[in-house]
């Protein structure tokens, strides 16, 4: 990739990253499901823009919202937010990434 390449997928993690920010704090004062919107549009720009562990994450992380996961939900909403964060930052695009972060969320959603 070139380095006008770099610098735009750089440019569209830093908007992933201050979007998922952003719900963390809005995160404690709504209804899980208010955030869904917000967590699709993440999904979908990951996705366009070939981020496939945020992808995947934002992915899950709308599962999580639609069954209602029960618990300290702002605790729960706060762990899915962080994991979505650390895919957002990888580096790693590739499909072991994809699998590894793939993994992490199925055994957040068996908990």
């Amino acid at each position: 990739m070139d380095t006008q390449g770099n610098t735009d997928w750089d440019m569209v993690k830093a908007e992933l990253a201050a979007r998922v920010a952003a719900l963390d704090v809005r995160a404690p004062y709504v209804e899980a499901r208010e955030l869904a919107p917000d967590i699709d549009a993440i999904r979908h720009l990951a996705h366009i823009n070939q981020l496939n562990p945020a992808a995947t994450v934002a992915h899950f992380l709308n599962t999580a919202l639609a069954r209602g996961e029960r618990g300290d939900r702002t605790a729960l909403v706060h762990g899915w937010l962080s994991m979505l964060t650390e895919a957002v930052a990888s580096e790693r695009q590739d499909a072991a990434a994809c699998d590894a972060f793939a993994a992490a969320c199925s055994v957040r959603l068996a908990s």
